[in-house]
């Protein structure tokens, strides 16, 4: 049965982790409308480029802080200056190799950080003396948090967490935090769980943009293990319509699963991908890209499968996906090719190519 609301419609709204990879897609979304004002909250680590953003940073209707979600008197200062009637957390760290090597950073921001936020946002709702009705805190999580499937079945939101990683261990903590916000304080809360996101201004280390990057110049393209990983893929402007839509439609308290319904294998995946470079971007010795790709060492638990029913964001807000897998990743290529002098900026100085994620068994750096 569809459940239905009223339209939430956001005045203000923060944007955590705005000037990452999907907060960058997302804050490019939401500043079209100009009678919302957007605050983009980024901390500015290795993986956020205010470049990313640099198209409508003199947009009247935005404004950026350079502030760590964990620093709570500065999140309640800007809560206090803008006056905001939504937030948006998409501040996390977010790579998996990343986590097997530095866990500490992912337990400090993705779990601390998100509680630090649920307490800013509780407590300026009952100084202001707001109703919680007029007031929204989506979460933005992962579908990592489900653990890894068989070759059959779907993630669906009451399926049990089971993470494997560092990551989606602290992803899951958070989730819980967010849940337990709600139930125990009524904070007008809302989670959506995401497949693997593609697209524009990823930065150059997860598989798609990574491995662009080095058959744009003929470098190896790795893949982990025989590549047989499957993931469900999904394009960051599909992703940002469905945040926005539970944001405005989504009935507090409730999780979305946000999919693709894209099922591929990471070799699929870069074999496409190269497929296209080749007609747009032929390497000059004439050989094809796909001869370029070499099998590495796996990282240590990484789940086979992962894939999301997402019956419930379509039947109950009216979402689904408008790119088909081929007019995204086409989509992906052709904006990287076009936009090298962006990739060469975020790089600059933030090694990439180095592999990560092995793991030292003993150590906690």
């Amino acid at each position: 049965m569809k459940v239905t609301s009223a339209r939430f419609n956001p005045k203000t709204i923060i944007v955590t982790g705005g000037a990452g990879f999907i907060g960058s897609n997302l804050i490019r979304m939401l500043i079209k409308d100009s009678s919302i004002k957007v605050v983009n909250v980024d901390k500015l680590t290795y993986a956020g480029s205010i470049e990313s953003l640099k198209d409508i940073s003199t947009f009247d209707n935005y404004y950026f802080e350079k502030v760590d979600i964990c620093d709570k008197d500065c999140m309640m200062n800007i809560f206090e200056q803008y006056k905001p009637n939504a937030i948006l957390n998409l501040a996390a760290e977010s790579h998996v190799d990343r986590s097997i090597d530095s866990p500490s950073q992912f337990v400090q921001t993705n779990i601390l950080g998100t509680f630090n936020l649920l307490e800013v946002t509780r407590n300026y709702i009952f100084k202001n003396q707001l109703q919680f009705s007029d007031f929204r805190f989506l979460h933005v999580s992962t579908d990592e948090v489900y653990g890894s499937l068989g070759p059959k079945g779907l993630f669906f939101e009451k399926t049990p967490y089971s993470p494997n990683s560092p990551y989606s261990s602290s992803k899951a903590s958070s989730d819980h935090l967010v849940n337990a916000w709600f139930h125990t304080y009524g904070l007008p809360t809302l989670i959506t769980n995401c497949s693997n996101n593609y697209g524009p201004y990823q930065f150059p280390e997860k598989l798609i943009p990574l491995n662009l990057f080095n058959a744009i110049h003929d470098k190896p393209i790795q893949i982990y293990g025989k590549g047989e990983n499957i993931r469900d893929w999904l394009y960051v402007e599909d992703h940002c319509l469905g945040i926005k839509r539970v944001l405005e439609e989504g009935i507090p308290g409730e999780s979305y699963n946000i999919g693709g319904n894209n099922e591929k294998t990471n070799l699929e995946i870069i074999k496409f991908v190269c497929s296209i470079l080749d007609e747009l971007h032929p390497r000059k010795d004439g050989r094809l890209h796909e001869k370029a790709i070499t099998f590495v060492q796996d990282r240590p638990g990484h789940d086979l499968r992962y894939a999301i029913d997402a019956s419930k964001i379509q039947s109950d807000l009216g979402w689904k996906p408008m790119e088909t897998l081929e007019s995204g990743i086409r989509k992906t290529v052709k904006w990287y090719l076009e936009n090298q002098n962006w990739v060469e900026t975020v790089l600059a100085n933030k090694p990439h190519d180095q592999r990560i994620g092995l793991g030292t068994r003993g150590s906690s750096k």
